[in-house]
């Protein structure tokens, strides 16, 4: 596996960021509501992460180390703006539907955890490779809660009829939309099994002898060789899930 299909698949299985890792909850919870929404909001953000790694790689070695995060934040915040307006100008309905969670990508901590943890250390093209990957993961993980509330929660996906409803008024049977799934409390449901799931898949692989790698790094709380003393985002949510 060359370096850069090791980091495609770094940030689809490996360390996949909403399953492995646990990042970037906020917006994973909070627009899963369908599936539509769930890849509007990871390719929105796969965007953001594939620029700003690339910008932040190509100067590197110009960014003074006092300065690295809110250097980070501007560069993010530029391609986060540019994305905000060719999604208010081409996909209206989409843009509604995301509504402040657009913005709020600037401070993903996935974002900012790669800047800061690959891309300020790291070749343009690798770097690129890793925003790819770590942004297909959190698309992979956010189309999954989609998929799964929107059709519990209504019977459909991508806004598609697929289980077709009871009508009480005919006495047709048919499935009942289980409301909760589209509401708040639904996405912690989800969430919750597919990363059981994930966890299952794991310790099977791990007993046929086959265990997938651990997470390394950055966002998986190494911050041996980060002069960012442990202060950056992916460092603190990880501190919180140990405790």
């Amino acid at each position: 596996m060359n370096k850069y299909t090791e980091r495609l698949y770094n940030g689809i299985i490996k360390e996949n960021p909403t399953f492995i890792l646990m990042l970037g909850m906020c917006p994973t919870l909070a627009v899963t509501t369908s599936a539509m929404n769930g890849v509007g909001m990871g390719l929105s953000t796969t965007a953001v992460l594939v620029m700003s790694n690339m910008i932040i790689s190509m100067l590197r070695k110009i960014i003074p180390d006092g300065v690295r995060m809110p250097a980070f934040i501007v560069v993010v915040a530029s391609f986060v703006t540019m994305i905000e307006f060719l999604m208010q100008g081409f996909v209206t309905d989409l843009y509604k539907s995301l509504g402040l969670y657009i913005p709020l990508i600037v401070v993903n901590c996935i974002i900012l955890g790669r800047a800061e943890g690959y891309a300020s250390k790291n070749p343009v093209v690798a770097s690129i490779f890793d925003g790819i990957g770590m942004g297909l993961g959190f698309t992979f993980g956010l189309t999954s809660i989609g998929i799964f509330r929107e059709l519990l929660g209504a019977g459909q996906i991508f806004g598609a009829q697929v289980l077709p409803l009871a009508d009480a008024a005919t006495g047709k049977i048919g499935f009942t939309p289980i409301t909760i799934f589209v509401l708040a409390p639904g996405a912690f449901f989800v969430l919750a099994a597919l990363v059981a799931v994930m966890n299952i898949a794991r310790d099977k692989a791990e007993k046929k002898g086959k265990p997938l790698p651990a997470a390394q790094g950055c966002l998986a709380g190494d911050c041996s060789s980060c002069g960012s003393k442990g202060l950056c985002s992916g460092h603190l949510q990880t501190s919180e899930k140990k405790d």
